[in-house]
């Protein structure tokens, strides 16, 4: 059932103090999108928290960025959002915050992509890491690109985290799953460092999403890293003259050779 504009907007501002208040936004941090119909979206404007936000802030504008309607400016990162709604007709709404435990792996240059949690895995494979680009400008879109159809949340590098889906609702709540996780995974780390789930136990939750009822998803190489995947990046290979020189280095070391 398709909404009027007036519940849109509301769905808007709600989701805006709900990022408010759960800290993923400082100050006027973070926009939010909602796609009208083909031609329009819903945008929260720049210079307003997302916190103190009313319905009449909210902008519209066409497919290009241009404002057709608002007593109110765009943001400047709106080309980001036109970015996804361009390669994934599916969305409907996009929701870009800065969440601290997912911006901070963000900032570590970590993405949030290790096979640790069923539900993450279930429901979005992993969080991958897009390059930084500078805020504002066609830079911060560019590294997203790649991983724009493949994923429905991207960590952005010394940035924060975009997560995007069918509804405003849905999108708020995969933003809450990122740093759900990366809280999880932080602890761990602190714990002596996480167990990672195998290859033979990832590909049972994966083909289970369709019994959650969420639709199936081609596998993506690296997403997530299984126990396996760490496994052989711990092994090294030399020839048979590397492999018989150090034995003899280490033979004449003792004193054997």
């Amino acid at each position: 059932m398709t909404k009027t504009e007036t519940e849109y907007r509301q769905d808007i501002v709600d989701v805006g103090r709900l990022v408010y208040r759960k800290g993923w936004v400082a100050a006027n941090d973070g926009n939010i999108t909602v796609r009208l119909d083909q031609d329009r979206l819903l945008a929260t404007p720049t210079g307003v928290s997302k916190g103190m936000m009313h319905p009449d802030d909210l902008i519209v504008l066409d497919m290009d960025g241009r404002k057709l309607q608002g007593r109110k400016e765009g943001t400047s990162e709106i080309a980001m959002h036109l970015a996804i709604y361009r390669l994934r007709p599916d969305v409907r709404a996009v929701v870009h915050a800065h969440p601290p435990v997912a911006t901070g792996f963000a900032v570590a240059g970590k993405p949030l992509n290790l096979a640790l949690l069923p539900e993450v895995i279930i429901g979005m494979g992993c969080v991958p890491l897009a390059g930084y680009g500078l805020p504002g400008t066609p830079e911060l879109t560019e590294p997203m690109l790649p991983y724009i159809p493949k994923y429905d949340a991207i960590m952005m590098g010394n940035h924060g985290a975009v997560c995007y889906g069918e509804d405003v609702y849905k999108a708020l709540f995969r933003m809450e799953t990122v740093e759900h996780f990366a809280r999880i995974s932080l602890v761990a780390e602190l714990l002596g460092g996480p167990k990672v789930l195998p290859k033979e136990e990832v590909d049972k939750l994966l083909s289970a999403r369709t019994r959650y009822g969420l639709t199936p998803k081609e596998a993506v190489p690296g997403c997530p890293v299984v126990a396996e995947d760490l496994a052989d990046g711990q092994r090294f290979y030399v020839t048979r003259e590397e492999l018989i020189g150090l034995v003899d280095e280490v033979l004449r070391a003792r004193g054997i050779a």
